[in-house]
């Protein structure tokens, strides 16, 4: 299954790793690993910069989404994720 995140891009659920609210950008830890994902060029933004409301870890990429966090746990449905029956 798919999940979109907004524009045109949508991703295989199996490989999301985390959906974080874009607002944790502010922690030192996450600013961080985000300047060193920008300058490996794994970050691709989505949406304009005071529009993005989370930040989409994949295997592949990371993305800044303008769709909520909680938006995009709806979508996924998180229990699908870790239910191994």
């Amino acid at each position: 299954m798919f999940l979109h995140l907004g524009g045109d891009v949508m991703v295989c659920k199996k490989d999301v790793i985390a959906i974080i609210n874009a607002k944790a950008k502010q922690s030192p830890v996450t600013k961080e690993f985000l300047e060193v994902a920008s300058d490996e060029d794994f970050i691709k933004s989505i949406s304009s910069e005071e529009k993005e409301k989370s930040v989409v870890i994949t295997t592949r990429n990371i993305y800044l989404s303008p769709i909520s966090c909680n938006t995009l746990r709806k979508r996924s449905d998180i229990s699908s994720l870790t239910d191994n029956t």
